[in-house]
């Protein structure tokens, strides 16, 4: 199977983790994408949708399915949503598509986050994926000094200015043996709104699409 099928085959088997009659939160990115698609097949059963960007609210609205307001929603039974890299942990680089912050706030209002990847993004340590950090820009370069003191070599993201009007600085470099120190860290430095680990919040059910099927992955 190719890349895409593998993206396809974990999009769709998705929707047997959407609550029907609630609202479902959506992430963002290619794989995020796909479950639009087929989230759209089911769309009279549900009540709406949360959207993790502003990319994500159009695509659903195209498929004519409700987007609310986060600040409107007090109940989101699952979030669905792609990853850059997964370990066993359920610990989770995101951010490629620059929605880290919004992923991030959907996925801590959520009730579960089920994440959906190929088997390529299954890592044993995180971190040959650059992590993005979300940066309000008059800190810039005080964040990427800071980025390198923690081991880091930052990099600013040309021409992308996330939904939020801040930049991306993507941190090459790392070994990620703690994720959640390290994110603990990252966001104690001021001028950071967010860092693309997911580790205090990680996923609590991995679909990893594999060449014999998609095999269905929980944190010890």
């Amino acid at each position: 199977m190719t890349q895409d099928e593998l993206k396809e085959a974990v999009a769709c088997a998705a929707l047997a983790y959407v609550v029907e009659g609630k609202i479902v939160g959506v992430g963002t990115g290619s794989t995020a994408r796909l479950f639009i698609e087929a989230l759209a097949g089911m769309k009279d059963k549900i009540a709406g949708a949360v959207a993790s960007s502003d990319d994500t609210k159009k695509r659903l609205e195209g498929h004519g399915i409700k987007v609310f307001d986060l600040n409107d929603v007090t109940d989101i039974p699952v979030y669905i949503d792609g990853a850059d890299e997964i370990n066993v942990a359920m610990h989770m680089i995101k951010g490629g598509g620059g929605a880290l912050t919004r992923e991030k706030i959907v996925s801590a209002v959520a009730q579960k986050f089920v994440c959906i990847v190929d088997g390529s993004k299954l890592v044993d340590v995180l971190g040959r994926f650059p992590l993005p950090v979300e940066v309000i820009p008059m800190a810039r370069a005080y964040v990427a000094r800071e980025l390198v003191r923690l081991g880091g070599a930052p990099i600013v993201r040309e021409g992308v200015i996330t939904d939020n009007g801040n930049i991306i600085l993507d941190v090459e470099g790392l070994q990620i043996v703690d994720p959640v120190d390290l994110e603990t860290r990252i966001n104690q430095i001021v001028g950071v709104v967010s860092s693309g680990l997911f580790a205090r919040r990680p996923a609590d059910v991995c679909l990893l699409g594999t060449s014999s099927g998609v095999r269905t992955m929980t944190a010890d």
